[in-house]
Protein backbone atom coordinates (compact mmCIF):
# COMPACT_ATOMS: atom_id res chain seq x y z
CA UNK A 1 0.00 0.00 0.00
CA UNK A 2 1.25 3.63 -0.30
CA UNK A 3 -0.24 6.58 1.26
CA UNK A 4 0.30 10.22 0.22
CA UNK A 5 -0.76 13.14 2.71
CA UNK A 6 -1.56 16.05 1.00
CA UNK A 7 -2.98 19.70 1.90
CA UNK A 8 -4.63 22.25 -0.14
CA UNK A 9 -7.52 24.72 -0.04
CA UNK A 10 -9.50 24.17 -3.09
CA UNK A 11 -12.41 27.03 -3.39
CA UNK A 12 -12.63 29.34 -0.06
CA UNK A 13 -12.41 26.52 2.81
CA UNK A 14 -9.02 24.69 3.84
CA UNK A 15 -9.13 21.29 3.50
CA UNK A 16 -6.83 18.70 4.69
CA UNK A 17 -7.07 15.23 2.76
CA UNK A 18 -5.18 12.02 3.20
CA UNK A 19 -4.50 10.33 -0.45
CA UNK A 20 -4.82 6.57 0.50
CA UNK A 21 -3.79 4.74 -3.04
CA UNK A 22 -4.11 1.38 -3.04
CA UNK A 23 -3.10 -1.09 -5.39
CA UNK A 24 -4.59 -4.07 -5.82
CA UNK A 25 -3.66 -7.27 -8.31
CA UNK A 26 -6.21 -9.08 -10.22
CA UNK A 27 -5.65 -11.69 -12.30
CA UNK A 28 -7.49 -11.72 -15.20
CA UNK A 29 -8.86 -14.63 -17.01
CA UNK A 30 -7.29 -14.97 -20.39
CA UNK A 31 -9.39 -17.16 -23.10
CA UNK A 32 -7.73 -18.80 -26.03
CA UNK A 33 -9.19 -17.96 -29.00
CA UNK A 34 -8.05 -19.20 -33.06
CA UNK A 35 -7.79 -15.47 -34.82
CA UNK A 36 -7.57 -15.21 -38.52
CA UNK A 37 -5.22 -13.34 -40.20
CA UNK A 38 -6.16 -9.78 -40.46
CA UNK A 39 -4.65 -6.26 -41.74
CA UNK A 40 -5.28 -3.23 -40.10
CA UNK A 41 -3.19 0.05 -40.12
CA UNK A 42 -3.33 3.51 -38.12
CA UNK A 43 -2.53 7.18 -38.08
CA UNK A 44 -1.55 9.16 -34.38
CA UNK A 45 -3.82 12.19 -33.53
CA UNK A 46 -2.40 12.65 -30.39
CA UNK A 47 1.11 11.18 -29.24
CA UNK A 48 1.54 12.53 -25.81
CA UNK A 49 2.30 10.55 -22.92
CA UNK A 50 -0.65 10.03 -21.06
CA UNK A 51 -0.85 10.35 -17.19
CA UNK A 52 -2.63 10.57 -14.46
CA UNK A 53 -3.74 14.33 -12.42
CA UNK A 54 -5.91 15.44 -10.05
CA UNK A 55 -6.31 19.13 -11.10
CA UNK A 56 -8.72 19.87 -8.07
CA UNK A 57 -6.16 20.04 -5.61
CA UNK A 58 -4.09 23.23 -5.04
CA UNK A 59 -1.26 21.15 -6.45
CA UNK A 60 -1.36 18.51 -8.75
CA UNK A 61 -0.74 14.83 -7.50
CA UNK A 62 1.15 13.28 -11.01
CA UNK A 63 1.28 9.36 -11.19
CA UNK A 64 2.27 7.14 -13.73
CA UNK A 65 -0.83 4.71 -14.31
CA UNK A 66 0.07 1.37 -12.86
CA UNK A 67 -1.04 -1.20 -16.50
CA UNK A 68 0.11 -4.39 -15.60
CA UNK A 69 -3.17 -6.46 -14.71
CA UNK A 70 -3.76 -3.30 -11.41
CA UNK A 71 -6.56 -1.44 -10.30
CA UNK A 72 -6.45 1.91 -8.51
CA UNK A 73 -9.01 2.75 -5.93
CA UNK A 74 -8.92 6.12 -4.44
CA UNK A 75 -10.14 6.94 -0.87
CA UNK A 76 -10.15 10.37 0.34
CA UNK A 77 -10.50 11.21 3.75
CA UNK A 78 -11.55 14.91 3.93
CA UNK A 79 -12.28 17.27 7.04
CA UNK A 80 -13.43 21.06 6.51
CA UNK A 81 -11.71 23.68 8.73
CA UNK A 82 -14.55 25.80 10.67
CA UNK A 83 -16.79 24.03 8.37
CA UNK A 84 -19.16 21.01 10.74
CA UNK A 85 -18.78 17.58 8.17
CA UNK A 86 -18.50 14.20 8.66
CA UNK A 87 -17.09 11.92 5.74
CA UNK A 88 -19.74 9.30 4.94
CA UNK A 89 -17.79 7.20 2.52
CA UNK A 90 -15.58 6.05 0.33
CA UNK A 91 -15.33 5.81 -3.36
CA UNK A 92 -13.53 4.45 -6.68
CA UNK A 93 -11.69 7.64 -7.37
CA UNK A 94 -14.04 10.30 -5.67
CA UNK A 95 -14.87 10.77 -2.10
CA UNK A 96 -18.27 11.39 -0.17
CA UNK A 97 -18.87 14.61 2.23
CA UNK A 98 -21.87 14.98 3.92
CA UNK A 99 -23.00 17.30 6.90
CA UNK A 100 -23.61 16.00 10.52
CA UNK A 101 -27.61 16.34 9.60
CA UNK A 102 -27.65 13.84 6.96
CA UNK A 103 -27.59 10.80 8.64
CA UNK A 104 -31.32 11.03 9.99
CA UNK A 105 -31.68 11.94 6.23
CA UNK A 106 -31.28 8.68 5.76
CA UNK A 107 -32.81 6.88 8.24
CA UNK A 108 -36.19 9.26 7.37
CA UNK A 109 -36.11 9.21 3.98
CA UNK A 110 -34.08 5.80 3.34
CA UNK A 111 -32.17 7.34 0.84
CA UNK A 112 -28.57 9.23 1.15
CA UNK A 113 -28.80 12.97 0.65
CA UNK A 114 -24.84 13.12 0.10
CA UNK A 115 -22.72 14.82 -2.38
CA UNK A 116 -19.97 13.03 -3.82
CA UNK A 117 -16.95 14.79 -5.16
CA UNK A 118 -15.48 12.69 -8.79
CA UNK A 119 -12.31 13.89 -11.02
CA UNK A 120 -12.75 15.58 -13.84
CA UNK A 121 -11.69 14.96 -17.03
CA UNK A 122 -8.47 15.50 -18.12
CA UNK A 123 -7.84 19.23 -18.97
CA UNK A 124 -5.45 19.36 -21.62
CA UNK A 125 -5.66 23.45 -21.26
CA UNK A 126 -4.32 23.26 -17.78
CA UNK A 127 -1.86 21.01 -18.81
CA UNK A 128 -3.45 17.37 -17.99
CA UNK A 129 -2.88 14.97 -20.64
CA UNK A 130 -5.24 12.42 -21.38
CA UNK A 131 -4.66 9.08 -23.29
CA UNK A 132 -3.07 9.41 -26.42
CA UNK A 133 -5.97 8.05 -29.27
CA UNK A 134 -5.07 7.07 -32.80
CA UNK A 135 -7.56 6.57 -35.64
CA UNK A 136 -6.98 3.40 -37.21
CA UNK A 137 -8.75 1.06 -39.79
CA UNK A 138 -9.05 -2.60 -40.20
CA UNK A 139 -10.13 -4.49 -43.53
CA UNK A 140 -12.07 -7.13 -42.67
CA UNK A 141 -13.16 -8.27 -45.40
CA UNK A 142 -12.22 -7.02 -49.32
CA UNK A 143 -13.72 -3.43 -49.77
CA UNK A 144 -15.03 -3.39 -46.21
CA UNK A 145 -13.23 -1.58 -44.19
CA UNK A 146 -13.70 -0.85 -40.54
CA UNK A 147 -12.88 2.46 -39.35
CA UNK A 148 -11.84 2.58 -35.32
CA UNK A 149 -10.08 4.54 -32.36
CA UNK A 150 -7.75 3.34 -29.99
CA UNK A 151 -6.76 4.22 -26.91
CA UNK A 152 -4.46 2.83 -23.99
CA UNK A 153 -2.98 0.28 -25.88
CA UNK A 154 0.40 0.17 -23.94
CA UNK A 155 -1.62 -0.86 -20.60
CA UNK A 156 -0.68 -4.74 -20.80
CA UNK A 157 -3.19 -7.03 -19.01
CA UNK A 158 -5.55 -4.11 -18.32
CA UNK A 159 -8.95 -4.20 -18.89
CA UNK A 160 -10.11 -4.41 -22.60
CA UNK A 161 -13.29 -2.30 -23.09
CA UNK A 162 -15.17 -1.34 -26.92
CA UNK A 163 -17.36 0.90 -26.94
CA UNK A 164 -20.39 0.95 -29.85
CA UNK A 165 -21.89 4.22 -30.95
CA UNK A 166 -25.35 4.80 -31.58
CA UNK A 167 -27.52 5.80 -34.98
CA UNK A 168 -25.93 8.32 -37.23
CA UNK A 169 -22.55 9.03 -35.34
CA UNK A 170 -19.50 7.03 -34.77
CA UNK A 171 -16.03 6.28 -32.62
CA UNK A 172 -15.92 10.16 -32.31
CA UNK A 173 -18.67 10.48 -29.32
CA UNK A 174 -16.64 8.24 -26.94
CA UNK A 175 -13.86 10.78 -27.19
CA UNK A 176 -14.16 11.28 -23.78
CA UNK A 177 -13.82 7.87 -22.78
CA UNK A 178 -11.19 7.04 -24.86
CA UNK A 179 -8.91 9.93 -23.15
CA UNK A 180 -10.07 9.46 -20.15
CA UNK A 181 -10.60 5.64 -19.51
CA UNK A 182 -7.52 4.84 -21.28
CA UNK A 183 -5.08 6.27 -18.94
CA UNK A 184 -6.55 3.13 -17.04
CA UNK A 185 -7.76 0.49 -19.51
CA UNK A 186 -7.26 -0.86 -22.64
CA UNK A 187 -9.82 1.11 -24.79
CA UNK A 188 -11.64 0.79 -28.18
CA UNK A 189 -14.52 2.14 -30.02
CA UNK A 190 -15.74 1.58 -33.67
CA UNK A 191 -17.78 2.91 -36.68
CA UNK A 192 -20.58 0.58 -37.64
CA UNK A 193 -20.37 -0.05 -41.40
CA UNK A 194 -22.43 2.42 -43.20
CA UNK A 195 -21.77 4.68 -40.49
CA UNK A 196 -18.98 6.90 -39.42
CA UNK A 197 -16.06 6.71 -41.63
CA UNK A 198 -16.92 3.28 -42.14
CA UNK A 199 -18.40 3.52 -45.45
CA UNK A 200 -17.40 2.27 -48.38
CA UNK A 201 -14.68 3.47 -50.80
CA UNK A 202 -15.98 2.70 -53.75
CA UNK A 203 -19.67 2.49 -55.31
CA UNK A 204 -21.44 -0.17 -54.77
CA UNK A 205 -23.49 -0.06 -57.69
CA UNK A 206 -21.55 2.22 -60.25
CA UNK A 207 -23.77 3.76 -62.56
CA UNK A 208 -24.39 3.61 -66.29
CA UNK A 209 -24.93 6.25 -68.76
CA UNK A 210 -28.53 5.77 -68.73
CA UNK A 211 -28.69 5.11 -64.99
CA UNK A 212 -31.38 7.60 -62.91
CA UNK A 213 -29.27 10.93 -62.69
CA UNK A 214 -32.20 12.53 -60.45
CA UNK A 215 -30.19 12.34 -57.25
CA UNK A 216 -27.31 14.55 -57.06
CA UNK A 217 -23.98 13.49 -57.88
CA UNK A 218 -22.24 13.71 -54.44
CA UNK A 219 -25.18 11.28 -53.59
CA UNK A 220 -24.55 8.65 -56.54
CA UNK A 221 -23.37 6.10 -54.96
CA UNK A 222 -25.36 3.40 -54.25
CA UNK A 223 -28.14 4.64 -56.28
CA UNK A 224 -26.70 2.97 -59.84
CA UNK A 225 -28.54 -0.68 -61.58
CA UNK A 226 -25.97 -3.13 -61.50
CA UNK A 227 -24.45 -4.25 -57.92
CA UNK A 228 -20.51 -4.86 -57.75
CA UNK A 229 -20.22 -9.04 -56.38
CA UNK A 230 -18.30 -7.53 -53.25
CA UNK A 231 -22.07 -5.80 -52.19
CA UNK A 232 -24.05 -8.47 -53.88
CA UNK A 233 -25.22 -9.40 -50.54
CA UNK A 234 -24.89 -6.06 -48.26
CA UNK A 235 -27.34 -4.87 -46.25
CA UNK A 236 -26.54 -2.76 -43.27
CA UNK A 237 -28.46 -4.48 -40.45
CA UNK A 238 -28.26 -5.56 -37.12
CA UNK A 239 -26.63 -8.68 -38.14
CA UNK A 240 -24.09 -7.62 -39.99
CA UNK A 241 -23.13 -5.02 -37.16
CA UNK A 242 -23.34 -7.94 -35.01
CA UNK A 243 -21.10 -10.36 -37.07
CA UNK A 244 -18.89 -7.13 -37.45
CA UNK A 245 -18.27 -6.70 -33.46
CA UNK A 246 -17.69 -10.50 -33.54
CA UNK A 247 -14.64 -10.67 -35.93
CA UNK A 248 -13.23 -7.02 -34.49
CA UNK A 249 -13.10 -8.97 -31.13
CA UNK A 250 -11.60 -12.14 -32.56
CA UNK A 251 -9.03 -10.39 -34.73
CA UNK A 252 -8.14 -7.18 -33.80
CA UNK A 253 -8.21 -7.45 -29.43
CA UNK A 254 -7.58 -10.98 -29.23
CA UNK A 255 -9.89 -11.45 -26.00
CA UNK A 256 -13.27 -11.28 -24.20
CA UNK A 257 -13.96 -7.41 -23.74
CA UNK A 258 -16.63 -5.25 -21.82
CA UNK A 259 -18.97 -3.86 -24.57
CA UNK A 260 -20.28 -0.53 -23.88
CA UNK A 261 -23.16 0.66 -26.08
CA UNK A 262 -25.06 4.25 -26.15
CA UNK A 263 -28.65 3.73 -28.38
CA UNK A 264 -28.35 1.53 -31.48
CA UNK A 265 -25.00 0.56 -30.12
CA UNK A 266 -26.73 -0.76 -26.53
CA UNK A 267 -28.88 -3.15 -28.68
CA UNK A 268 -26.14 -3.92 -30.70
CA UNK A 269 -24.04 -5.01 -27.51
CA UNK A 270 -26.84 -7.21 -25.88
CA UNK A 271 -27.72 -8.61 -29.04
CA UNK A 272 -23.78 -9.65 -29.57
CA UNK A 273 -23.34 -11.04 -26.18
CA UNK A 274 -26.89 -13.38 -26.52
CA UNK A 275 -25.04 -14.73 -29.00
CA UNK A 276 -21.40 -14.54 -27.73
CA UNK A 277 -21.18 -14.76 -24.17
CA UNK A 278 -17.89 -16.53 -23.73
CA UNK A 279 -16.24 -13.09 -25.71
CA UNK A 280 -18.02 -11.07 -23.38
CA UNK A 281 -17.33 -10.00 -19.89
CA UNK A 282 -19.95 -7.55 -19.02
CA UNK A 283 -22.20 -5.08 -21.01
CA UNK A 284 -23.33 -1.65 -20.22
CA UNK A 285 -26.14 -0.13 -21.37
CA UNK A 286 -26.38 3.34 -21.65
CA UNK A 287 -30.32 4.54 -23.13
CA UNK A 288 -30.04 1.36 -25.18
CA UNK A 289 -32.58 1.51 -27.89
CA UNK A 290 -35.32 -1.37 -27.00
CA UNK A 291 -36.06 -2.43 -30.74
CA UNK A 292 -34.65 -1.48 -34.11
CA UNK A 293 -35.56 -2.24 -37.74
CA UNK A 294 -39.15 -2.10 -39.18
CA UNK A 295 -39.11 -5.01 -41.79
CA UNK A 296 -39.93 -8.39 -40.49
CA UNK A 297 -36.45 -11.14 -40.13
CA UNK A 298 -37.15 -13.70 -42.88
CA UNK A 299 -35.64 -16.33 -40.73
CA UNK A 300 -37.82 -15.91 -37.61
CA UNK A 301 -41.30 -14.67 -39.93
CA UNK A 302 -40.38 -16.23 -43.53
CA UNK A 303 -43.62 -15.86 -45.08
CA UNK A 304 -44.39 -12.06 -43.88
CA UNK A 305 -40.85 -10.95 -45.40
CA UNK A 306 -42.03 -12.23 -48.25
CA UNK A 307 -44.39 -9.67 -48.49
CA UNK A 308 -42.39 -6.99 -48.72
CA UNK A 309 -39.99 -7.08 -52.14
CA UNK A 310 -37.29 -5.18 -51.11
CA UNK A 311 -35.00 -5.33 -47.83
CA UNK A 312 -32.33 -2.86 -47.81
CA UNK A 313 -30.43 -4.54 -50.42
CA UNK A 314 -28.38 -3.19 -53.24
CA UNK A 315 -29.30 -1.84 -55.93
CA UNK A 316 -31.71 0.66 -54.33
CA UNK A 317 -35.40 0.00 -56.43
CA UNK A 318 -36.15 3.28 -58.52
CA UNK A 319 -39.01 4.59 -56.00
CA UNK A 320 -36.94 4.41 -53.14
CA UNK A 321 -34.50 6.63 -54.63
CA UNK A 322 -36.57 9.12 -55.06
CA UNK A 323 -37.93 8.60 -51.64
CA UNK A 324 -34.57 8.60 -50.38
CA UNK A 325 -33.08 11.72 -51.92
CA UNK A 326 -36.47 13.64 -50.31
CA UNK A 327 -36.04 12.72 -47.36
CA UNK A 328 -32.21 12.68 -47.27
CA UNK A 329 -32.18 16.16 -47.86
CA UNK A 330 -34.33 16.91 -45.01
CA UNK A 331 -32.61 15.29 -41.84
CA UNK A 332 -29.09 15.92 -43.59
CA UNK A 333 -29.45 19.78 -43.38
CA UNK A 334 -27.50 21.33 -41.03
CA UNK A 335 -30.52 23.04 -39.12
CA UNK A 336 -32.27 19.88 -38.39
CA UNK A 337 -28.77 18.05 -37.26
CA UNK A 338 -28.62 20.83 -35.27
CA UNK A 339 -32.59 20.35 -33.62
CA UNK A 340 -31.76 16.43 -32.96
CA UNK A 341 -29.03 17.90 -31.21
CA UNK A 342 -31.08 20.07 -29.54
CA UNK A 343 -33.24 17.10 -28.74
CA UNK A 344 -31.15 14.73 -27.31
CA UNK A 345 -29.04 16.96 -25.18
CA UNK A 346 -30.73 18.00 -22.02
CA UNK A 347 -28.16 20.29 -20.75
CA UNK A 348 -28.02 22.45 -23.54
CA UNK A 349 -24.87 24.64 -22.08
CA UNK A 350 -22.94 21.40 -23.27
CA UNK A 351 -20.75 21.86 -26.44
CA UNK A 352 -21.76 19.83 -28.96
CA UNK A 353 -19.38 21.39 -32.34
CA UNK A 354 -17.37 18.44 -32.70
CA UNK A 355 -20.15 16.02 -32.68
CA UNK A 356 -21.99 18.34 -34.83
CA UNK A 357 -19.31 18.93 -37.20
CA UNK A 358 -18.82 15.02 -37.43
CA UNK A 359 -22.20 13.99 -38.35
CA UNK A 360 -22.35 16.75 -40.58
CA UNK A 361 -18.93 15.37 -42.67
CA UNK A 362 -20.57 12.03 -42.67
CA UNK A 363 -23.97 13.16 -44.34
CA UNK A 364 -21.31 14.56 -46.86
CA UNK A 365 -19.81 11.07 -48.09
CA UNK A 366 -21.26 10.15 -51.54
CA UNK A 367 -22.18 6.63 -50.17
CA UNK A 368 -24.36 8.25 -47.06
CA UNK A 369 -27.54 8.61 -48.77
CA UNK A 370 -27.88 4.85 -50.05
CA UNK A 371 -26.35 3.37 -46.82
CA UNK A 372 -29.02 5.38 -44.54
CA UNK A 373 -31.90 4.18 -47.22
CA UNK A 374 -30.30 -0.14 -46.57
CA UNK A 375 -30.48 0.90 -43.03
CA UNK A 376 -33.96 1.75 -42.36
CA UNK A 377 -35.14 -1.07 -44.68
CA UNK A 378 -32.97 -3.74 -43.46
CA UNK A 379 -35.08 -6.57 -41.56
CA UNK A 380 -35.03 -7.32 -37.69
CA UNK A 381 -32.84 -9.17 -36.10
CA UNK A 382 -33.42 -12.73 -35.54
CA UNK A 383 -33.99 -11.66 -31.71
CA UNK A 384 -35.90 -9.08 -29.97
CA UNK A 385 -34.44 -6.65 -27.38
CA UNK A 386 -36.42 -8.42 -24.76
CA UNK A 387 -35.34 -12.02 -26.19
CA UNK A 388 -31.33 -11.27 -26.17
CA UNK A 389 -31.95 -9.79 -22.88
CA UNK A 390 -33.05 -13.50 -21.15
CA UNK A 391 -30.10 -14.75 -23.50
CA UNK A 392 -27.64 -12.62 -21.74
CA UNK A 393 -29.17 -13.28 -17.75
CA UNK A 394 -29.56 -17.37 -18.76
CA UNK A 395 -25.71 -16.75 -19.92
CA UNK A 396 -25.25 -15.00 -16.77
CA UNK A 397 -23.21 -12.09 -18.50
CA UNK A 398 -23.07 -8.72 -16.30
CA UNK A 399 -25.25 -6.64 -17.14
CA UNK A 400 -25.13 -2.61 -15.90
CA UNK A 401 -27.80 0.02 -16.97
CA UNK A 402 -27.16 3.80 -17.25
CA UNK A 403 -29.60 5.61 -18.25
CA UNK A 404 -30.33 9.80 -18.65
CA UNK A 405 -33.27 10.86 -17.43
CA UNK A 406 -34.28 13.23 -19.50
CA UNK A 407 -33.86 11.19 -22.97
CA UNK A 408 -36.98 12.34 -25.06
CA UNK A 409 -36.48 9.29 -27.20
CA UNK A 410 -35.69 6.16 -24.77
CA UNK A 411 -37.59 7.53 -21.96
CA UNK A 412 -37.11 6.06 -18.20
CA UNK A 413 -39.86 3.73 -18.69
CA UNK A 414 -37.96 1.61 -21.45
CA UNK A 415 -34.89 1.46 -18.30
CA UNK A 416 -37.35 0.42 -15.78
CA UNK A 417 -38.88 -2.49 -17.68
CA UNK A 418 -34.84 -3.47 -18.36
CA UNK A 419 -34.41 -3.51 -15.06
CA UNK A 420 -37.30 -5.23 -14.02
CA UNK A 421 -36.71 -8.20 -16.56
CA UNK A 422 -32.75 -8.20 -14.76
CA UNK A 423 -33.16 -6.97 -10.99
CA UNK A 424 -29.69 -8.13 -10.60
CA UNK A 425 -28.28 -5.75 -13.02
CA UNK A 426 -27.30 -2.05 -11.35
CA UNK A 427 -29.52 0.93 -12.70
CA UNK A 428 -28.30 4.32 -12.53
CA UNK A 429 -30.45 6.75 -13.30
CA UNK A 430 -28.92 10.12 -14.10
CA UNK A 431 -30.38 13.51 -13.70
CA UNK A 432 -29.83 15.76 -16.06
CA UNK A 433 -28.74 14.16 -19.29
CA UNK A 434 -30.95 13.39 -22.15
CA UNK A 435 -30.10 10.17 -24.67
CA UNK A 436 -26.30 10.29 -24.66
CA UNK A 437 -25.11 10.58 -21.08
CA UNK A 438 -21.51 9.46 -22.47
CA UNK A 439 -20.97 12.39 -23.91
CA UNK A 440 -23.15 14.88 -21.83
CA UNK A 441 -21.99 13.90 -18.56
CA UNK A 442 -18.47 12.09 -19.08
CA UNK A 443 -17.34 12.74 -15.66
CA UNK A 444 -20.32 10.64 -14.36
CA UNK A 445 -20.48 7.88 -16.73
CA UNK A 446 -17.13 7.04 -16.41
CA UNK A 447 -16.65 6.96 -12.56
CA UNK A 448 -19.52 4.73 -12.88
CA UNK A 449 -17.90 2.74 -15.48
CA UNK A 450 -14.79 2.49 -13.81
CA UNK A 451 -16.47 1.27 -10.58
CA UNK A 452 -18.34 -1.14 -12.15
CA UNK A 453 -15.81 -2.85 -14.33
CA UNK A 454 -13.16 -2.93 -10.38
CA UNK A 455 -16.68 -4.28 -8.76
CA UNK A 456 -16.46 -7.23 -11.33
CA UNK A 457 -12.84 -8.07 -11.85
CA UNK A 458 -12.52 -7.85 -7.59
CA UNK A 459 -15.61 -10.11 -7.56
CA UNK A 460 -17.53 -8.09 -5.37
CA UNK A 461 -14.29 -7.53 -2.80
CA UNK A 462 -14.99 -3.70 -4.22
CA UNK A 463 -18.19 -2.01 -3.17
CA UNK A 464 -20.45 -0.81 -6.19
CA UNK A 465 -20.15 2.77 -7.34
CA UNK A 466 -21.93 4.73 -4.56
CA UNK A 467 -23.07 2.27 -2.37
CA UNK A 468 -21.48 2.11 0.93
CA UNK A 469 -22.68 -1.66 1.86
CA UNK A 470 -24.10 -4.73 0.16
CA UNK A 471 -27.29 -4.21 2.13
CA UNK A 472 -27.61 -0.73 0.26
CA UNK A 473 -27.89 -3.12 -2.82
CA UNK A 474 -31.44 -3.83 -2.50
CA UNK A 475 -32.25 -1.04 -2.21
CA UNK A 476 -33.02 2.99 -3.76
CA UNK A 477 -30.32 5.68 -3.03
CA UNK A 478 -29.57 8.98 -4.86
CA UNK A 479 -26.48 10.84 -4.40
CA UNK A 480 -24.90 14.91 -5.78
CA UNK A 481 -22.26 13.69 -7.99
CA UNK A 482 -20.34 16.50 -7.92
CA UNK A 483 -16.93 17.88 -11.04
CA UNK A 484 -15.50 20.64 -12.19
CA UNK A 485 -15.76 21.39 -15.73
CA UNK A 486 -13.65 23.87 -17.41
CA UNK A 487 -13.33 25.85 -13.81
CA UNK A 488 -16.61 25.81 -12.77
CA UNK A 489 -17.77 23.31 -10.17
CA UNK A 490 -21.46 21.11 -11.75
CA UNK A 491 -23.62 18.88 -10.04
CA UNK A 492 -25.32 16.40 -11.22
CA UNK A 493 -28.20 13.64 -9.57
CA UNK A 494 -27.94 10.01 -9.88
CA UNK A 495 -30.08 7.33 -8.35
CA UNK A 496 -29.61 4.32 -8.06
CA UNK A 497 -32.00 1.09 -8.14
CA UNK A 498 -30.88 -2.02 -6.20
CA UNK A 499 -32.11 -5.82 -6.36
CA UNK A 500 -35.52 -5.01 -4.79
CA UNK A 501 -36.57 -2.45 -7.01
CA UNK A 502 -40.36 -2.40 -8.12
CA UNK A 503 -42.12 0.40 -9.87
CA UNK A 504 -43.89 1.26 -7.01
CA UNK A 505 -40.74 1.75 -4.48
CA UNK A 506 -39.34 3.59 -8.05
CA UNK A 507 -42.37 5.67 -7.44
CA UNK A 508 -42.33 6.25 -3.66
CA UNK A 509 -38.66 7.31 -3.47
CA UNK A 510 -39.37 9.93 -6.15
CA UNK A 511 -42.35 11.73 -4.08
CA UNK A 512 -39.95 11.18 -0.82
CA UNK A 513 -37.05 13.10 -2.60
CA UNK A 514 -39.11 15.85 -4.01
CA UNK A 515 -40.63 16.54 -0.62
CA UNK A 516 -38.08 15.67 1.58
CA UNK A 517 -35.34 18.11 -0.46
Amino acid sequence: MEILSYNCAPCSHVVKLRLELVLKSSNLHQSRLTFRKHKFWCTKIDSRDGTLRFHNLDQSIVKKPSHRGRFRSLNILAGFKNVDSKVLSGGYNGYVIGGEGDASDIAERGESATKVVIPELPDESNGEVGAPVSSCFWEWKPKFNVHYEKAGCENVNSVPVLFLPGFGVGSFHYEKQLKDLGRDFRVWAIDFLGQGMSLPLEDPTPRSSEGDTSVRKDYAWGFGDETEPWASDLVYSIDLWRDQVQYFIEQVIGEPVYLVGNSLGGFVALYFAARNPHLVKGVTLLNATPFWGFLPNPIRSPRLAKVFPWAGTFPLPSSVRKLTEFIWQKISDPTSIAEVLKQVYADHSTNVDKVFSRILETTQHPAAAASFASIMFAPQGQLSFKDALSRCRMNNVPICLMYGKEDPWVKPVWGVQVKRQVPEAPYYEISPAGHCPHDEVPEVVNYLLRGWIENLETHGSVALPLLDDEESIKYSIAKDLEFLRDGSSKSVRVRFFGSSFSLWNMIRSLIKSHFGN
